[in-house]
């Protein structure tokens, strides 16, 4: 059993920071590429940022420049760095990560519950 934990969403004020954290548990071999994405109400759900087991990122338009992501392999844990937010990055923050349980399992994609950031104007 594989689980995804979110932590370190809530309320900010506009050109506020948050960090988010995203910590893998049970039986996991690697984990591959991590990602964060996010959903506002009435939205579809959107990629917002990835980082791979090498350290490659990349990020969505809409946050170059004031998001950053980052990840522990030792601690099987991927964070969110936001700054200079802004009420249009309301939304449910997701973790994903592509997780192998052991050495010849197939990879498959597990997901977070989610975690809840609200940017005040």
């Amino acid at each position: 059993q594989v689980q995804l934990v979110e932590s370190g969403g809530g309320l900010v004020q506009a050109g506020g920071s948050l960090r988010l954290s995203c910590a893998g548990s049970g039986s996991i071999f690697s984990i591959n590429a991590m990602a964060w994405y996010r959903q506002a109400p009435g939205k579809q759900r959107e990629p917002v940022a990835r980082i791979t087991s090498g350290g490659t990122t990349n990020y969505a338009d809409s946050v170059k420049g004031r998001f950053t992501i980052t990840r522990d392999n030792a601690k099987n844990t991927v964070y969110l760095q936001m700054n200079s937010l802004k009420p249009e990055d309301t939304a449910v923050y997701y973790c994903n990560a592509d997780i192998k349980t052991t050495r010849w399992a197939t990879t498959y994609s597990y997901w977070g519950q989610g975690t809840q950031v609200t940017v005040s104007s």
